[in-house]
């Protein structure tokens, strides 16, 4: 694959990246994150805790991203075709009525299901929506810089998240657990109508509106779900996600096998590893390349993760946390910013859809085979088999960029 260098030095200084509107939506992403990333190590030791087995644990997980998955596709066309805010308000909407109805179901796994189900749809709306605005706000000159910002407040979140989780659980109790979710998310809320005030330039934007019109006149004979553009690089997030799922999910309760108490300060370390190598990964990508941040951080999500099996103390959980930490930190905004890149204007919705959907499978299949391996051999081979993909991820990179450029 070829190098993709976005503008250049002076390029990059002549285009104003930081604005009212794009500080918004990464409050609203990050917000949005961080309360539903409290439930994901928490919500399969609910299941565990009212007597169901690791496997419909495995599934209440599951379910959330196989309905964020069907769904996102048919967002990613409305947001190209109706517009962003009007999809990002409703759905937030969606997410916040979704997860204060947490605590009237919290004791029955069916109906934790079909919840769960019903929150996978209002949670893809809610991220592909903000992540079209954010790639809408961004200067192409500064794309991976942007999009590495904009990243942390999801990784960051996804870090965060789950360690404020359990510390409310090993605290309190669910009840306060699920409020605390439906806090983040009503402020997100709150963040995205404050925002919504000044995202006139992405509708009134004459080039974008131009080729919006212009789709809309082929829709009759292209009705295309995905955007080709971003299959490739959505592929390797898929495995990136899967294995994530070994770390969000499983993690907890590995650890608690292992007799390895406080394990939430693992996600806090990760975050900080995460955000500090966002702080210049973005800007070394767009002078030198992507795959000069995306082949290291590759490895080092390997290596990360082929430490956990090894660790018998909380320190060694660590070592690992930093180690994975730089590099999801390296490898999420660059595979966003390949994405974007990569699709013409008006097809970014589609482009963001097909992106996530790549997250919601890699959670989804994750949860679910990480689960039924966990049940049958043990919590260790779900680290050794996620090390072995990530593995075979950069060697099949490698091999479809010699082919690319020898085309």
């Amino acid at each position: 694959m070829k190098e993709i260098h976005i503008g250049n030095k002076e390029a990059a200084n002549r285009e104003n990246l930081w604005s009212i509107s794009f500080a918004f939506t990464i409050m609203v992403n990050f917000l949005a994150y961080l309360g539903n990333f409290m439930l994901l190590p928490t919500l399969p030791l609910l299941v565990l805790n009212i007597g169901e087995n690791k496997i419909m644990a495995g599934l209440v997980s599951g379910i959330y991203y196989l309905t964020g998955f069907i769904s996102r596709p048919k967002i990613g066309g409305l947001l190209d075709q109706k517009g962003r805010k009007s999809i990002m308000l409703t759905s937030l909407t969606l997410l916040l009525l979704t997860t204060i109805s947490y605590n009237a179901v919290a004791y029955s796994a069916i109906l934790l299901l079909i919840l769960r189900a019903i929150h996978g749809i209002s949670w893809s709306a809610t991220t592909t929506s903000v992540s079209t605005i954010a790639s809408d706000l961004i200067p192409a000159a500064r794309r991976n810089q942007g999009m590495g910002f904009f990243g942390i407040s999801m990784s960051s979140a996804m870090a965060l998240g789950p360690a404020l989780g359990l510390y409310v659980l090993e605290h309190y109790n669910y009840t306060l657990l699920f409020l605390l979710s439906a806090l983040c998310i009503a402020l997100a809320l709150l963040t995205g109508f404050l925002e919504s005030s000044y995202l006139n330039q992405i509708s009134t934007e004459p080039p974008i509106i131009e080729k919006q019109l212009e789709y809309r006149a082929r829709q009759n004979t292209e009705a295309t779900l995905f955007e080709k553009t971003a299959m490739w690089p959505s592929f390797l997030y898929f495995i990136v996600m899967m294995t994530y799922a070994t770390v969000g999910i499983f993690l907890p309760a590995y650890a608690s096998e292992k007799g390895v108490e406080n394990i939430g300060i693992f996600y806090i370390v990760t975050a900080l590893s995460t955000i500090l190598v966002r702080l210049i990964s973005g800007r070394i990508a767009d002078r030198y390349g992507t795959s000069k941040v995306l082949l290291p951080g590759m490895l080092l999500l390997a290596i990360g993760l082929q430490l956990l099996p090894v660790a018998a103390s909380l320190p060694m959980f660590l070592v690992a946390a930093i180690i994975y930490g730089v590099g999801h930190g390296a490898v999420q905004p660059i595979i966003n910013a390949l994405v974007i890149s990569s699709a013409p204007v008006e097809r970014r919705g589609a482009a963001n859809a097909t992106l996530l959907c790549a997250m919601d499978l890699g959670i989804m299949v994750g949860s679910v085979i990480w689960g039924s391996v966990a049940q049958t051999f043990g919590f260790i081979y779900i680290y050794n088999v996620s090390t072995i993909l990530l593995i075979l991820s950069v060697v099949i990179y490698l091999v479809f960029s010699v082919r690319i450029e020898s085309c």
